[in-house]
């Protein structure tokens, strides 16, 4: 299996609300025009696909300077624990550069996972959930 990491391509909603349900990830996937909005008003997307089919992504929104919200990553089942999440935010960090931190709001599902890809769990966030 080849997988084949992408930066210049932005997948269709399709795509994405494909890959978020088969991954399990908690997102507006019953809203397509609102999952390409935030396609399009996201300014670093990192793709990892097998031949035509997307299999993983990292969409970020940045500054390019200080700090990177990585606020999606999404993984096939079937090509988990194959290091695509962390290769991604691996080329994710890569791209932004050293100056910039990266930081996100986990799924309670993945807790486990960043830690032991690098990340270093925070007790100094706050959120202001959506209302929608």
């Amino acid at each position: 299996m080849q997988i084949n990491y992408r930066l210049d391509i932005t997948p269709t909603p399709e795509q994405v609300i494909e890959l978020y349900d088969n991954a399990g990830l908690p997102r507006p996937t019953h809203d397509p025009a609102r999952i390409q909005k935030m396609y399009e008003n996201s300014n670093l997307i990192v793709t990892a696909w097998d031949h035509d089919m997307l299999v993983g992504v990292s969409r970020a929104i940045t500054d390019w300077a200080w700090s990177c919200y990585l606020a999606d990553l999404a993984v096939r089942q079937d090509y988990q624990k194959l290091s695509i999440g962390k290769t991604l935010i691996e080329l994710t960090k890569e791209k932004v550069g050293e100056q910039s931190m990266v930081l996100l709001l986990s799924v309670p599902t993945a807790m486990n996972y960043y830690p032991k890809i690098g990340f270093e769990k925070q007790e100094s966030s706050f959120i202001m959930k959506r209302t929608k």
